[in-house]
């Protein structure tokens, strides 16, 4: 499957989250756009950075109604421990099972690799994909800039 476009509704979802509750995606329309980010792998090293970068801007998003999810094949429990070693306190959600459906349903899951590639979407208050980013290395400025697109948007 290919990655989605721009219009497109956003495929619904319902992940557990490091906590271990469910998030489903619908439950935002009407009350917030959604940025979804796919990353590879909790405790990786460029995933690490993204994710504190995340985190450390948290606040610019929801200034502008916004929830943030980031999704990886992790399991739960990988994901706790990710969350609570860097203060991630946002939700991280768990594609693990069955494998990347997810992922795959948003045309984004690398099958050799078994996880997501990094790609990035907002999903407006109707559930419509209104932005996309796919493959970037958001590292150091780069990183940076994807933040500032993302919030131009959302």
């Amino acid at each position: 499957m290919s990655a989605l476009s721009l219009g497109d509704s956003a495929p619904d979802f319902t992940l557990r989250d490091q906590f271990g509750q469910d998030i489903t995606l619908s439950s935002f329309r009407g009350r917030k756009a959604v940025v979804v980010f796919f990353y590879p792998y909790a405790f990786s090293g460029v995933c690490t950075g993204e994710m504190a970068g995340i985190r450390d801007r948290l606040a610019e998003f929801m200034t502008f109604d916004t929830e943030v999810l980031a999704i990886s094949c992790d399991p739960v429990y990988s994901l706790r421990a990710f969350a609570d070693q860097d203060g991630l306190n946002f939700p991280l959600l768990s594609d693990f099972w069955p494998h990347g459906e997810v992922s795959r349903a948003y045309g984004v899951f690398d099958a050799k690799k078994g996880c997501p590639r990094r790609s990035s979407y907002v999903v407006d208050k109707e559930g419509l994909v209104r932005w996309s980013l796919h493959n970037a290395m958001p590292e150091g400025r780069d990183l940076d800039e994807h933040l500032q697109q993302l919030l131009a948007v959302a």
